[in-house]
């Protein structure tokens, strides 16, 4: 089943005393672009987070949030940073003696500055934390890749609704265009009658003139490779493969054949089927551009 690259997902796992929350989300993008952002906590398990993902998604802009909490009080340490500490001293005296000033330090002043003195939590066990948040982060994922596959399977079906109407206005330009040809020898040859009058008219010349006319208005070609180009992007979106560079791909070939068969245009009806088929196309490439 073909996925969007719009989704979302969202798990929460709790287990004891500790509670993690995942929360995924995406937008389309050429490429996987990646990003996991964890609490302060679990910082360490962003790198198992990241390479989780990015064996389970191909394609998009996908944003990650992993929050951790423990609600049990934790046993902290305090740890005494004598290097820091040194430093603060050092310098303290030395502000003194450049400034003349009297060194008022004391060892409550020197405990009151940033980092002299830090709580630490006690140690987990790492292998339980990375069991546990990568439970979570597998439940989010699998709820952010059926919303991915849901959105897909709505974009296949209209996609497929607008194959079907490409192939009408096909078939429509298809139908016109021998009635095009038909029309210019009928107004080619009263033009020519009306400039004559009684003189006999020269068949061969109006079937010459005819035959340049409809070289230079013929679409034949354009039409055949559309047909294809509808064929295989029919096809394509049956397919359980990561199909969007190639049906992006096919909408621009589509586009160019479009621009011809309106470029060669000299028929009212044709050029607004031409302009109406130009309009599919363009919301057809909005659309597979959002497919994995």
């Amino acid at each position: 089943m073909i996925s969007s690259m719009t989704g979302f997902g969202h798990f929460e796992r709790v287990e004891g005393t500790k509670r993690v929350v995942v929360e995924i989300k995406s937008v389309n993008h050429r490429y996987l672009d990646l990003s996991v952002k964890t609490s302060r906590r679990i910082s360490s398990q962003e790198p198992v987070v990241r390479e989780y993902l990015k064996k389970r998604i191909g394609r998009g802009k996908v944003d990650a949030f992993v929050h951790y909490e423990e609600s049990a009080d934790e046993t902290y340490t305090i740890r005494y940073n004598e290097k820091l500490a040194r430093a603060y001293v050092e310098n303290m005296a030395k502000m003194a003696e450049e400034f003349s000033l009297e060194n008022d330090m004391t060892v409550s002043k020197l405990a009151s500055y940033p980092d002299v003195f830090e709580l630490v939590a006690e140690e987990k066990d790492e292998s339980e934390l990375t069991e546990l948040i990568l439970s979570a982060v597998e439940g989010a994922c699998d709820k952010f890749l059926e919303s991915r596959r849901l959105e897909g399977e709505n974009l296949r079906k209209d996609l497929l609704d607008k194959m079907e109407q490409m192939s009408g206005l096909v078939q429509k330009v298809e139908e016109k265009s021998p009635q095009i040809i038909e029309e210019y020898k009928a107004r080619l040859t009263q033009k020519i009658e009306e400039l004559m009058g009684d003189k006999q008219i020269d068949e061969a010349r109006i079937a010459t003139e005819v035959t340049i006319y409809a070289d230079k208005v013929c679409v034949d070609e354009e039409l055949v490779r559309l047909k294809s180009h509808i064929k295989e992007m029919t096809g394509a979106l049956s397919s359980a493969d990561a199909i969007g560079r190639k049906l992006d791909f096919l909408a621009q070939e589509m586009n160019r054949e479009a621009n011809t068969i309106l470029s060669k245009s000299t028929d009212a009806q044709v050029a607004e089927l031409g302009i109406s088929l130009k309009t599919l196309i363009e919301k057809i490439r909005e659309q597979v551009q959002n497919l994995e």
